[in-house]
């Protein structure tokens, strides 16, 4: 069955007249979706005006034809029902909030950048001066870009997001981790508004929602003992060449080839701390994982290491080459290859990694006797 809504383009919902058009002008608009999708649709059809100034019915129709997608697999069970429109409710709720910010910090950094103007100039000025340093230029069009992308993957998902939810988690930690403190130490420090208090709460939610993502119970099918990819793994020998560093070359490396890592803003400094004392062991603890079979933590917290390593590189990479940046902390000519080379590679490690253990989870997965793996069968 299709439905055909007729409306006049020169009236609004109120019956007002619109500039848009005259009472002459006609449209016509089919539709003809599944039948899952034809009554949110439709509704929000007619109820979404054409005049500047949407009605709050409009809105709160939307939403709802959002939770009428989101709930329409789910099986019918009186106890739990209002259970689950709440748990829905307060993921849109989520998802609005958090998209919000990503478009917000995407237009603050094309501003800043002189692609456009007169969006965000007063809420920087006024708000968060430390939002025009080349830093968090970088980091906002990664949550404009990166974050936004990720949340409408989670919210395409919506029952198989855990994986995607942990990078987008990670990748948020990971920015709020380095951008608070950079701000309340570094020159700063004298600028800080009440706007500044509101990324607290985008450092708290993400670590509230990774808590209770790894506490939830991972469905992971049985392995049995004799599988023959139960052997050493080959990426260990990568990870092994990569941490061997020793403290004289990397002071040299920090005054000779990446002097941005000296840059009195201090994001780049509190970076080289939160690498340090939370992705280094995070790191020792991926070799060993990738030694000793059975570590089913490998599956996850992978993720949260690529993701918070992404973002952090990506903010520090495109800092150190920003026209923003001083000239003195930018990273010299000669040295522009092996620098971005050596970037670039510590971002890629952790990404592959994670998409190792993702395509091959086998190793990492606890394993049971044939037998009992074959009684499990019989019993299902």
């Amino acid at each position: 069955m299709n439905f055909k809504l007729i409306f006049n383009p020169g009236l609004s919902c109120n019956g007002v007249h619109s500039p848009l058009g005259g009472p002459s002008l006609k449209q016509h608009t089919v539709i003809n979706q599944g039948p899952s999708l034809r009554l949110p649709q439709a509704f929000c059809s007619v109820c979404l005006p054409v005049s500047p100034n949407p009605h709050p019915s409009a809105l709160l129709t939307g939403l709802l034809g959002l939770l009428f997608l989101s709930i329409r697999k789910c099986p019918f069970q009186p106890g739990g029902l209002i259970m689950i429109i709440f748990c829905v409710f307060v993921s849109i709720s989520v998802f609005a909030v958090f998209s919000f910010t990503s478009v917000t910090d995407l237009l603050a950094a094309l501003e800043q950048d002189g692609h456009i103007k007169g969006f965000m100039a007063f809420y920087i000025n006024k708000g968060e001066p430390y939002l025009n340093t080349a830093y968090c230029i970088m980091m906002n069009y990664w949550n404009g870009v990166v974050h936004f992308v990720l949340l409408l993957m989670i919210v395409h998902c919506m029952t198989p997001y855990r994986s995607i939810a942990l990078v987008w988690a990670s990748s948020m930690i990971a920015t709020q981790i380095v951008f608070i403190p950079g701000i309340v130490i570094g020159k700063h420090a004298k600028s800080i508004y009440p706007a500044f208090w509101r990324n607290i709460l985008f450092l708290v939610l993400p670590i509230w929602a990774a808590a209770k993502l790894y506490n939830r119970p991972r469905e992971l099918p049985i392995i049995p003992a004799d599988k023959s990819m139960l052997k050493r793994n080959t990426v260990l020998e990568l990870l092994q060449v990569a941490l061997e560093c020793a403290l004289d070359i990397c002071f040299t490396y920090i005054y000779q080839f990446e002097p941005y890592l000296k840059d009195n803003v201090a994001f780049s400094k509190v970076m080289m701390l939160v690498i340090l004392f939370y992705a280094l062991p995070m790191i020792m603890a991926c070799v060993y994982g990738l030694n000793i079979p059975g570590c089913t933590w490998m599956l996850d917290w992978t993720l949260l290491l690529a993701g918070a390593i992404a973002q952090t590189q990506w903010a520090h990479i495109g800092a150190s080459v920003h026209s923003r940046t001083s000239f003195t902390y930018r990273i010299p000519k000669d040295e522009w290859r092996l620098v971005m080379t050596l970037n670039v590679l510590f971002m890629a490690v952790p990404l592959l990694l994670a998409l190792h253990v993702y395509r091959q989870p086998a190793f990492f997965m606890k394993t049971v006797p044939p037998g009992q793996a074959n009684n499990d069968k019989k019993r299902k």
